[in-house]
């Protein structure tokens, strides 16, 4: 498991940590958010642009619609790395 620092402003609060874990064997990562009691799943056939504006969507749902773009913009090339 990875633990990145997003340190990201949502409101007045700060998210900064998100955690993702990687299934190399069922070739998925999972990603999480505690802070905001968020979760993903994120399989290795998604594509960029598909898994970013998914990412927004679901995250838009928890935190501000910017807050939303930045972190989906930070999962997505965290993600990438691994």
């Amino acid at each position: 498991m990875k633990i990145r620092k997003a340190n990201v402003k949502n409101g007045e609060e700060f998210i900064t940590n998100v955690y993702i874990y990687e299934n190399k064997k069922q070739e998925f990562s999972m990603v999480a958010i505690p802070e905001i009691e968020w979760s993903t799943t994120v399989s290795y056939e998604e594509g960029r642009e598909e898994l970013s504006l998914r990412l927004q969507s679901s995250l838009s749902k928890r935190v501000e619609s910017d807050t939303a773009g930045e972190l989906a913009s930070k999962i997505g090339h965290w993600v990438g790395e691994m």
